[in-house]
This record gives C-alpha cells, sequence and structure tokens, in this order.
C-alpha cells in the first residue's frame, strides 16, 4: 500500500503540473461566468434595433401594431427598473415598489405606466438608492418603425409596393432615419380589405373577397419576433371587432380574459403549514440535473485523462520501469487514487466558482442564496460526492483495463466509442428523470450498475423508495468491486503487453481466464 501511496502522489504531481489540469480548472468557471453575462450582454448591448415598415391600406391596424410594440418596450423598461432597484436600494426586502411592480401579472404594467412610468419611478426609487449608484440607462426599443422611403407608394398594388420595396429589403438600399443609414428589417402590408382571409371557425372562405392577408416581408428567416409580435396585436384586435360585430362590450369582455382563479400548489411532503410551493422548493426538484450533468462531464474528462495517461505510459516504456519496482496491483491502484484526487481538485474548484458566481455575478444573486439553501438542506452534494467516487472507480476500472490493452490512443478510442456510448443514456434521459423520478423507467434505469450513479443522483431530491436507495447502492457497490477485480486481473497481463490490441474474442478469453486465475 505504501507504493501505491507514491504512485497516487507521483500521478496527482504529474497531471496537476499539466496545462490541460489548469485549464481544465479555469475553464469552467469561464464558462458559467460567461453563460449568465454573455447573454445579457447580446440582449442589451449587441442586439441592434430592428427597422420596419409598415403599409396599411386599411388604416385601422398600423395604430395597433405601433400601441402593442410600444406597450412590449414599456415591459422591458419596468424589467431593468426593477433590476437596478435590486441592485442599487439599500434594503430591497422593503421596498414597496419592488412588491408592487416585480410580478407577472399583466396589471403590473397598467399601473407602471398610469403612475407616471419610468420617470415617476425613478423618483421614488431616488431616496433609498445606495451612495454611487450609477444612472439608469434605459433599454432601446427592439423594433422601430420607419417611414415609407419617397420612391415607394403607399396605395395601390401590393404587388407594386412589395416590389418598391425589394432592394430595401434585401439590402441594397438603406433607409434615412435622422440622418443615418438603416437597413429594414421587414416590410409589413396590410391591405384595404384584409377581412376575407379572417379564419373564423365554421365558416367557409368567402370566395368573392381577396384570401391574401397581412404579408410580412423579411429575409431574416431566423428572428420570427417581430412576426410574432404583430400577429398578437393584429388578431387581439380583430377579436375585439368581432366583440364589437355582436354587440359586446370589448372592455369588459378584455376584463373577463383577465380575470383568473388563484391556484397555489403544495407539496404533501413538506411540513404541515408549510406545505406551500416557491421557486426554491422547484428548483431543488431540478437541481440534481445540473449535478448530473456536471458528474457527467467530470467522469468523462477525468477517464480520459486516465485513458491517455495509461496509454501514453505503455506505448514509451515508462510503464516497465514502474513495474520493476511495484507490483501490478499497486500501479494500477495508485493511478486510481492519484488521477482520482485530480479529478476531485476539479470538481471542488467548480463547485466552489459556481456558488462564488452565482452569488457575485449581476442578476444572478437571487439563485445563489437558493442554492446554497438547496445544498445545506438536501442530501444532494453528500450524494454526487458518493456517486461521484463509485462512478469514478467504476468507470477508471474498465478504462485502466482498456488502455493496458492498448499500444497508442487511436487503438484505445475505437473501444472508447462503446463506453461513450453507454455514458450517453444519463445524458438523454437527464431531464425526463425529473418529471417522472419515481416511475417504472428511472427505477428500471436505477439497477443498471453503469448508470446507477447517474440515475439515482438525478432521483435523490424526490425521496426515492428506500428499497430503490440501498439495495441499488449494494448492487453497485459489489459492481465497483466485480470491475476493479476483474480489472486487476486484466491490468496485470495486459500492461506488457505488445503489439495489436485484441480482439472480442480474445478479450472475453482473457477475462474469462483472468476471472479464473
Amino acid at each position: 500500500m505504501k507504493y501505491a501511496w507514491i504512485i497516487a502522489c507521483r500521478e496527482f504531481t504529474e497531471n496537476a503540473r499539466t496545462k490541460g489540469f489548469w485549464i481544465g480548472l479555469f475553464l469552467f468557471p469561464a464558462i458559467l461566468f460567461l453563460s449568465i453575462q454573455v447573454p445579457v450582454f447580446l440582449q442589451k448591448k449587441a442586439m441592434p434595433t430592428r427597422h420596419f415598415l409598415m403599409v396599411d391600406q386599411s388604416e385601422s391596424l398600423a395604430p395597433v401594431i405601433s400601441a402593442h410594440l410600444d406597450n412590449l418596450h414599456q415591459k422591458r423598461v419596468l424589467q431593468e427598473l426593477i433590476e437596478h432597484a435590486r441592485s442599487g436600494l439599500m434594503d430591497p426586502g422593503r421596498s414597496e415598489l419592488l412588491r408592487t411592480f416585480s410580478n407577472t401579472d399583466p396589471r403590473a404594467l397598467e399601473l407602471f405606466r398610469t403612475q407616471g412610468g419610468k420617470t415617476a419611478f425613478l423618483e421614488k426609487l431616488k431616496p433609498g438608492l445606495k451612495p454611487g449608484t450609477p444612472e439608469f440607462v434605459e433599454p432601446k426599443p427592439i423594433f422601430q418603425m420607419m417611414s415609407l422611403p419617397s420612391d415607394v407608394p403607399s396605395q395601390g398594388d401590393l404587388a407594386v409596393i412589395s416590389e418598391k420595396l425589394r432592394p430595401y429589403l434585401k439590402g441594397d438600399k438603406k433607409l434615412n432615419h435622422q440622418g443615418q443609414k438603416r437597413d429594414l428589417h421587414a416590410a409589413i402590408l396590410v391591405p384595404k380589405n384584409y377581412s376575407g382571409a379572417v379564419l373564423r371557425p365554421g365558416a367557409a372562405m368567402d370566395p368573392g373577397q381577396p384570401q391574401s392577408g397581412i404579408e410580412y416581408w423579411s429575409k431574416n428567416l431566423a428572428d420570427t419576433k417581430l412576426r410574432e409580435e404583430m400577429e398578437k396585436a393584429v388578431n387581439a384586435e380583430i377579436r375585439r371587432t368581432e366583440y364589437l360585430a355582436r354587440g359586446m362590450d370589448s372592455a369588459q369582455v378584455l376584463k373577463i380574459e383577465q380575470t383568473r382563479l388563484l391556484v397555489t400548489s403544495l407539496n404533501p411532503s413538506k411540513q404541515q403549514g408549510d406545505e406551500k410551493v416557491n421557486s426554491g422548493d422547484v428548483m431543488k426538484q431540478w437541481a440534481p440535473t445540473a449535478m448530473v450533468y456536471v458528474l457527467w462531464i467530470a467522469v468523462f474528462s477525468i477517464i480520459q485523462m486516465l485513458l491517455n495517461n495509461t496509454v501514453e505510459e505503455k506505448s514509451n516504456r515508462i510503464v516497465e520501469v514502474l513495474l520493476s519496482s511495484v507490483t501490478p496491483n499497486e500501479l494500477m491502484l495508485g493511478k486510481l487514487l492519484g488521477i482520482g484526487a485530480v479529478g476531485l481538485t476539479m470538481i471542488g474548484s467548480w463547485i466552489v466558482a459556481l456558488f462564488a458566481i452565482l452569488s457575485w455575478v449581476p442578476g444572478a444573486g437571487q439563485i445563489g442564496p437558493r442554492i446554497l439553501d438547496i445544498a445545506r438542506t438536501s442530501p444532494l452534494l453528500p450524494a454526487f460526492v458518493i456517486y461521484f467516487f463509485l462512478g469514478y472507480f467504476m468507470y477508471a476500472a474498465l478504462i485502466l483495463a482498456l488502455g493496458s490493452l492498448c499500444n497508442t490512443i487511436k487503438d484505445a478510442q475505437n473501444y472508447m466509442g462503446v463506453i461513450l456510448m453507454i455514458l450517453m443514456v444519463p445524458i438523454f434521459t437527464m431531464t425526463f428523470i425529473p418529471r417522472d423520478p419515481n416511475g417504472a423507467v428511472a427505477s428500471f434505469l436505477s439497477w443498471i450498475p453503469l448508470w446507477t450513479p447517474f440515475i439515482m443522483l438525478n432521483r435523490i431530491n424526490a425521496d426515492p423508495p428506500l428499497f430503490d436507495l440501498v439495495g441499488t447502492m449494494i448492487l453497485l457497490l459489489l459492481s465497483v468491486a466485480g470491475f476493479l477485480w476483474l480489472s486487476a486481473r486484466v491490468f496485470r497481463h495486459g500492461v506488457l503487453r505488445t503489439g495489436q490490441p485484441p480482439r472480442i474474442m480474445e478479450l472475453f478469453r482473457l477475462l474469462t481466464k483472468s476471472s479464473k486465475g
């Protein structure tokens, strides 16, 4: 055992000195930080304002669409103001403004506008701000309606108008706006009589009416946001006119449509009097999925490191020198412990970075405390550590046996593909398991040792049956012991093997021989 510890220290030191180790150590925190900040930056800074034109020959829909897009912008302003308030208030928990507007009720936007909008909000906010809080910067609008160019008519055949707009839509011509050239993102053409294209349940289209409704022209087929918002506004207006045509008060209908019954989610597993479900409870249910992904990356990265290390030492004949001083079992155990320690160091740094970034990065500060609370009150972290070690030792045993039989990385990759296919199953089921954590599929997969660490970790916060929890753990421990036992014998026979890697039947005979030896 003494020599195994010496080899473990050597493996840890050798791998900790490599560039790959340090890249892996800092790459995950960097990716996590960028994954939070880059979308925010792109949304606020890099996303350009989409300029569009509208030809409304009906003279009824343009104001409706314009008002809807303005509401959309004001909603973004309100969201940005709430974030600004949370980051700048001395005591966010006591702010009446946040309690009034920080909800998803559509009436919040109406209240925001009737009380004076951005100006009034900032005036009420100012007394409670911390000294040195930066000024609020209003987000730029996502969409902006432009005036028609002088060479494009507003009346006449829409086919002629669209042909005149084609050079602008293709980018051959630019729009003039306040002395600057602007690209045209889209054009919306509304015919004078669009009612013939209105689809009503149970009613056939009128053959005497035009069949083409609103025309939406744009060469950007990926960004459909403008079209979706335009359709919402237009369809809401169509329904309003239908209400009026039937003698109904559209304002009253709108109030009725906004009437809701409060539905409260309750969890029977929580203590009496505290059964109400909050966002932290939902996050707790899905937190294991994120940990499964981290576990998968960790196991895959470390066994890949172990494979490269074993094959490299074998191809360079370093292993022959080592075996002159230690036994194959000591060498194998030292590699398992040393590279396992490297992996544990990486994972520990990732978890610390995760909590630090979520607590520090603006916009993620509300998530950090909840995740810390989940880590403190749930068995997720202890289960992660246990399943990491068991999963690592099981797959590391397979990799050591594989690496001992191969002389080059190219040979090893052929077998590695099979292991990768096995490892992909937890990824494919990663989001399904939390939706039915104690169902037949989750229970069945939990009893397959190669997948047990991932599946059971994904179920751990859903109170799996004690039989599954204890039974799969016993089976996993026995499987890990069996894998290590077989791997040790394959490693002993294969580590000094040269030439081509064994074929499937030869490998099977070697395993059979090893299990009898």
